[in-house]
């Protein structure tokens, strides 16, 4: 007689994966939201458009705090798309890992860098 502690993991069926898809939708329609916003200033705005401009259409408190939640998406949106992609296309595990964790490295310092910009303003 087998005993069987703890729950086997199903990875088929309806609800596989369905974090995932509705976290890109989600992070996809912020960024969309976030673009229409950002193109509205930009055509609203009278005369070319220098660093005095664009320096103006961040510094208030609410667009830094949008910009950050899209630049945080962002890395998300990413994050999630290229795992997937290494999941489905690279096989070996050793390799697939060290993708991984460069990706990660990677986004989290354009994250980072992206933030540090924003909050010089």
């Amino acid at each position: 007689m087998s005993v069987n502690y703890g729950s086997k993991r199903v990875v088929v069926g309806a609800h596989y994966g369905l974090r995932d898809w509705l976290s890109q939708r989600v992070t996809a329609g912020l960024m969309a939201l976030f673009t229409v916003l950002l193109l509205a200033q930009v055509l609203l705005s009278q005369g070319p458009i220098g660093y005095d401009q664009w320096a103006g259409i961040f510094s208030s408190q609410w667009m830094k705090v949008l910009t950050f939640s899209v630049i945080l998406a962002l890395a998300w949106h990413v994050w999630v798309g290229v795992r997937d992609i290494f999941m489905d296309y690279v096989k070996p595990v050793g390799l697939r890992l060290a993708l991984q964790v460069f990706t990660i490295v990677w986004l989290v310092g354009c994250a980072g860098w992206g933030i540090q910009v924003l909050w010089r303003l």
